[in-house]
């Protein structure tokens, strides 16, 4: 089966991960309809985009400010879902981990998108299926998750739900593998997919040394990357994505698919989280360091 050549994307969702995903496509002479909810985010989306071309492309001398120019002009922006999907050939969904809003999302991409489009989530957890019962394609459904930082990032998780079709998965496969990446393909059953299932126990149990203060977050790090050639600890890995506070949102799920011994948070996680703090060297520093 041949999978279909995608001229033009649509990417919901310009944060942290839709803005580079957006960018991603765009340097692939992708043609890109970017979408957030409001003028400000789209905008802040679009700034992102241009200061990671200048900073880690222009400036290393890996692309041209004419190269860098034409990519920007790929990407045009849209407040409206409905708008942005109109003609595209696929669509990336880039939103929150909120099930409830990802099915929003999916409803309206699948009422506007054209039929044969493939609609796309980029979520590190939620479950394909579920996502695609929003929609009356759900063949055409299927899970991209992209790890970050995306320039830096080879992996690319490719997820069937239980409609997905070998088309739909053809088709994300040679997008990945256009965009310079690697697929992995696996089924929706397992929670987290593949990486994320098979590492979380790794960094809860490090966080857990930290709350025992059997060493600094430094060190445990430090033991890790030369213990087992790591490029970086899995606490700092966090810290530096932004994980922590996705952990705590994401609990209850967590809690629904794996049970509570595994789906409950560390207790560092939960204190850490209701005392303001996002990264765990900072609560080490501040407050555990002194206790």
């Amino acid at each position: 089966m041949v999978a279909r050549k995608i001229n033009k994307a649509a990417v919901i969702g310009m944060g942290m991960m839709g803005s580079q995903l957006a960018e991603a496509l765009a340097v692939a002479k992708i043609e890109v309809a970017a979408v957030d909810a409001t003028e400000g985010l789209l905008q802040n989306g679009l700034k992102a985009i241009g200061e990671r071309l200048g900073r880690f492309l222009v400036s290393k001398g890996k692309m041209t400010q004419e190269e860098k120019a034409a990519a920007m002009e790929r990407i045009r922006g849209f407040t409206s879902i409905e708008q942005a999907v109109k003609g595209v050939d696929f669509a990336i969904e880039a939103v929150p981990e909120k099930m409830s809003l990802k099915k929003e999302v999916f409803e309206k991409m699948d009422r506007h998108a054209p039929p044969d489009a493939v609609l796309a989530s980029n979520t590190s957890f939620q479950n394909i299926s579920e996502i695609a019962s929003a929609t009356k394609k759900p063949d055409r459904v299927v899970g991209m998750h992209f790890f970050n930082p995306i320039n830096r990032m080879r992996l690319v998780e490719v997820v069937r739900g239980a409609r997905t079709s070998q088309d739909t998965i053809d088709t994300a496969c040679a997008l990945v593998r256009e965009l310079g990446k690697e697929p992995v393909v696996c089924k929706d059953t397992s929670y987290g997919f593949l990486a994320n299932r098979a590492y979380t126990p790794m960094i809860m149990e490090a966080a857990q040394m930290v709350w025992e203060r059997v060493a600094p977050p430094e060190e445990i790090d430090k033991a890790l990357k030369l213990g087992y050639n790591l490029p970086m600890g899995p606490l700092e890995m966090v810290d530096f994505v932004g994980g922590w506070p996705i952990f705590v949102s994401s609990e209850q799920d967590a809690i629904r698919e794996l049970g509570p011994e595994k789906g409950r948070l560390n207790p560092l996680v939960r204190a850490m989280s209701r005392a303001g703090y996002t990264k765990i060297y900072d609560y080490w520093r501040d407050v555990l360091s002194k206790g």
